[in-house]
């Protein structure tokens, strides 16, 4: 993801920023006693030759991915639908071919989000969201990723987006326009309609926008989109203060979690992914399975 990335990360202040004050509202409005949260951590992409022989099998078809990222991770950031929406057979073929628990996350076309900015979307919304319904049990939180250009002024159309969405596709946003995060009366506003339709929000944790990791939870469904730094040793840094946060929304009654590690070329995602997972089964008292790593026999050595 090359939004919001920086060459120097030397001077950036990683601090986790704290809860926008109603979060912990909008969460105990929705705690329900003795709840056991569903989390659901992976990638943004399920083929990457890189993790042939260590997360995948050395002898795996490229064709056999999704089955075995399936066997890894329990959900996919699903950006291939930005570019197209797939066909029934597609789906279908999704739906089968990963295990029962599983979710996919689609991100809405950009034709839709981007070429559109909502406005008469209402055809390709509609053909999009019976497209990715197909996907029954297996269909997580949809995400549309807005554009920098769309800002408060078009407020009235996101609104119109959010309330045309069926009920049947659960619905995060992903806003990028500074004023949603500088103008206190526009991100007041902003939230209230999502609040009012039950539409969760998505944080985006990268180096060079701290400003859209605003923190604010509408419903009891997180979305966390992380960017991290080749493993540099911020990446662990912040995983840590993302854990400590996470056990306390937990606490408080947050229901679901979405948490999708990206890395340049995603190389090392699967790495730092296990390490959020054995966090969080750590401090949280989870039961998460982490992925198997394939250790690869070295020529020679018998015994």
């Amino acid at each position: 993801m090359d939004f919001g990335k920086l060459a120097d990360i030397s001077r950036v202040d990683f601090s986790l920023p704290p809860d926008h004050p109603d979060t912990l509202r909008t969460l105990a409005a929705a705690k329900k006693t003795g709840q056991v949260p569903e989390v659901y951590i992976g990638l943004p992409v399920w083929i990457n030759k890189a993790w042939v022989g260590s997360f995948y099998p050395a002898s795996m078809r490229e064709k056999d991915s999704l089955l075995w990222y399936g066997k890894q991770f329990n959900t996919i950031e699903l950006n291939s639908t930005h570019y197209h929406i797939p066909g029934p057979d597609t789906i279908e073929r999704w739906r089968y071919t990963v295990p029962h628990g599983f979710k996919f996350c689609p991100k809405f076309p950009q034709l839709i989000s981007h070429d559109s900015a909502l406005r008469s979307a209402q055809g390709l919304t509609g053909t999009f969201c019976e497209a990715i319904a197909g996907l029954e049990e297996k269909l997580g939180h949809s995400f549309i990723q807005l554009p920098p250009s769309f800002g408060p002024a078009q407020l009235p159309d996101l609104e119109a987006f959010v309330q045309f969405v069926p009920e049947p596709v659960p619905l995060a946003v992903e806003l990028r326009h500074l004023d949603w995060f500088t103008d206190r009366v526009a991100s007041l506003e902003l939230f209230e309609v999502l609040e009012k339709y039950r539409v969760a929000t998505v944080l985006t944790d990268v180096s060079g926008r701290r400003d859209v990791l605003h923190m604010r939870l509408t419903t009891p469904v997180a979305m966390v989109r992380f960017v991290g730094n080749g493993l540099h040793p911020t990446d662990y840094s912040r995983i840590d203060a993302w854990v400590e946060r996470l056990k306390l929304w937990f606490e408080a009654g947050l229901q679901q979690l979405y948490f999708f590690v990206h890395e340049p070329d995603n190389i090392t995602s699967p790495e730092l992914a296990t390490y959020l997972i054995n966090q969080l089964n750590q401090t949280c008292r989870l039961n998460l399975k982490p992925p198997k790593k394939f250790v690869q026999p070295v020529q020679g050595e018998l015994f």
